[in-house]
């Protein structure tokens, strides 16, 4: 499985000087399985430079999009991704119970209101909504997809995916709670990432400024490396940096996050994921 991060920023995009190391683009994963299947991770605006870049590899491209949930900055690059004016792409979305939904309404809200020139029905690509993942997991390519409900408002979903003995386990715009207001529990968290090869998580916040951003649906560094040590992952990547974040901000960051894995004794590699980083698991 080769990961790509095409978008590692939350909340909106944030171009600029300060930002040239981890990237200003909103988030976007590109996931190539063993088996040539492609999945790609929401439709931010990281979108827009990968649907240019898998149309220079092949026309007749089949793409497994999901979501992980419908908020702006997961979304607002569908309309840019290039595929979609393909008549011989297939997409296939699936995650958030609302993905379609939220696509959807990207173009159709936007149409009516005179803001966005293009409806859905105009788009040229095969676009199905599968609903798979519904039952809480799904094989892709021989790859098994999982899906875990997220602590965030309006509801979400995290992934996991197992191939040949290897997890890798994505889960962004989670606010790691003991118990949280959506039915999940920390220790639900530390039982689904357990093990896992790689884990990249939401950490959009330090732990001063999450005392007065409770229940905004985000995490602290304090309880990533908290979560990361009790679920035992090998690598732990700092994921949906904030807006506001340089790259020295953003460095700073997983240097407090490597140093409270170690006060715990554990051996784990700590990164903040970088727009453009290419992953092999």
């Amino acid at each position: 499985m080769k990961i790509t991060f095409w978008g590692t920023r939350g909340s909106i995009a944030s171009p600029g000087p300060e930002t040239v190391v981890y990237g200003g683009n909103t988030t976007c994963l590109e996931l190539n399985l063993a088996s040539d299947c492609i999945i790609v991770i929401d439709a931010g605006t990281g979108i827009r430079r990968l649907g240019d870049h898998l149309l220079k590899r092949s026309e007749n491209t089949c793409i497994h999009l999901l979501i992980t949930h419908i908020h702006w900055d997961h979304v607002l690059g569908f309309p840019f991704f290039a595929p979609l004016f393909t008549p011989s792409c297939h997409i296939e979305v699936d995650g958030s119970p609302r993905a379609m939904e939220g696509l959807q309404r990207v173009f159709s809200s936007n149409y009516i209101d005179g803001t966005w020139p293009l409806r859905f029905e105009d788009l040229k690509a095969r676009i199905e909504h599968s609903q798979k993942l519904r039952n809480g997991s799904v094989e892709i390519g021989g790859t098994l997809v999982e899906s875990h409900k997220i602590q965030h408002p309006q509801g979400g979903v995290g992934f996991k995916f197992t191939e040949e003995k290897k997890t890798f386990v994505f889960i962004t715009d989670n606010e790691l709670l003991d118990q949280g207001w959506s039915g999940t529990s920390f220790s639900d968290f530390v039982s689904f990432c357990s093990g896992a090869d790689l884990l990249v998580h939401d950490c959009q916040y330090t732990t001063a400024e999450i005392r007065d951003r409770r229940g905004w649906g985000h995490s602290d560094v304090r309880s990533v490396s908290r979560l990361a040590v009790e679920a035992g992952v090998k690598r732990l990547f700092l994921f949906h940096h904030d807006p506001w974040r340089t790259d020295e901000g953003v460095a700073s960051m997983v240097q407090e996050c490597s140093d409270l894995v170690a006060s715990k004794a554990a051996s784990i590699e700590v990164e903040g994921a970088r727009e453009g980083q290419i992953l092999d698991l």
